[in-house]
């Protein structure tokens, strides 16, 4: 099923990873303390209320409108058994496990299409049909990069339509902005955020989402008890905690990210778009043969072809240390025609 192709299928071990989004830095040593203490109380059930606590806490908001996730990939596709809509939006090229999810359960999906000018890609939210009960976006979008102002993602919310809200590379802004995750007014609202892209704890599967206490207590009814993990509640309640590691994260990116994408868009076979987050998209007249000689030098990048709305000119790349991305840009020269 292509909606379902991810990148970590593609980066081999031994391989340069850019096919995946994980930022390679070290775990911070409270929240390896923390899987430690996980690990060592595993004959005890999990328990995930110093979790819920800690995340509620860092959005101000109440514990019973926190629900943790065996990695944020579980919202969508417990939010489609849960509410099972009859028709859904899903804003493209994204993600493409909500839609997946979403079609399991039977819904008819719209695919809303970002606008891209060339420059960077833009949301039109005339485009959603007023009558979908739920509309899935990313902010920031996987692959494009798009940054979309909580104002304008705002204007989709209204009572009788869940607008889920997927901020799993939210923590790589600065400052959060055009977070919703603190947003308690907007009727039918679902933030959902993820562990796995800042802190690399992919393996550990740990999430959550935010939304009204009646629909926690909903979709917490449709799951088996203890689905989230010990080692990932006490890595979920330490990355609560920790507020400068993210700061720090997200400034190192940004610098990375600019570096980047000034020596990409020097070369003029390639078309690279700004974004917000720790990845780039990419556009190449020959993708194919660039993937596959990237490969041949030890890298993985993400051919974007199945990512609704793209083709398979479209390759996204993860943004990774300087001296990374060096090693990366000196393949691209080998492999891109003279």
């Amino acid at each position: 099923m292509i909606l379902r192709v991810h990148g970590d299928t593609l980066a081999a071990p031994g391989l340069l990873d850019y096919a995946t989004c994980l930022w390679p830095g070290p775990l911070p040593a409270p929240v390896r303390l923390a899987l430690e203490q996980g690990l060592a109380d595993h004959a005890r059930y999990p328990d995930d209320r110093r979790a819920r606590a800690a995340i509620a806490d860092r959005h101000g908001r109440p514990p019973d409108e926190v629900l943790l996730l065996n990695g944020a990939c579980e919202a969508f596709w417990l939010l489609a058994h849960a509410l099972r809509p009859a028709r859904a939006a899903c804003v493209h090229p994204s993600f493409t496990e909500p839609e997946a999810a979403l079609r399991c359960v039977g819904a008819a999906v719209t695919r809303v299409s970002l606008d891209d000018d060339g420059e960077g890609w833009s949301l039109d939210v005339a485009r959603v049909p007023e009558a979908v009960e739920l509309v899935v976006v990313g902010n920031p979008n996987n692959p494009t990069g798009t940054l979309a102002p909580a104002s304008i993602l705002a204007r989709l919310a209204r009572p009788g339509r869940h607008l889920v809200v997927d901020e799993s590379f939210a923590e790589f802004v600065d400052g959060e902005r055009e977070s919703l995750a603190g947003r308690r007014d907007l009727p039918g609202l679902v933030v959902v955020r993820s562990l796995t892209k800042l802190h690399g704890l992919a393996g550990v599967r740990a999430g959550y989402l935010l939304a009204a206490p009646a629909l926690v207590e909903r979709l917490a009814g449709h799951r088996q008890p203890w689905s989230v993990n010990a080692l990932a509640c006490a890595a979920l309640a330490a990355c609560a905690l920790d507020a400068q590691t993210p700061r720090r994260v997200a400034r190192e990116v940004a610098a990375a990210r600019t570096e980047l994408l000034d020596a990409l868009t020097r070369r003029p076979d390639i078309q690279a778009w700004p974004a917000a987050a720790n990845f780039l998209l990419l556009r190449l007249a020959d993708a194919g043969e660039v993937v596959a000689g990237l490969r041949a030098r030890g890298i993985a990048v993400r051919p974007a072809g199945s990512f609704p709305g793209l083709g398979d000119d479209h390759v996204r790349i993860a943004v990774r240390p300087a001296e990374d991305n060096a090693r990366l840009l000196a393949a691209l020269d080998e492999v891109l025609p003279a």
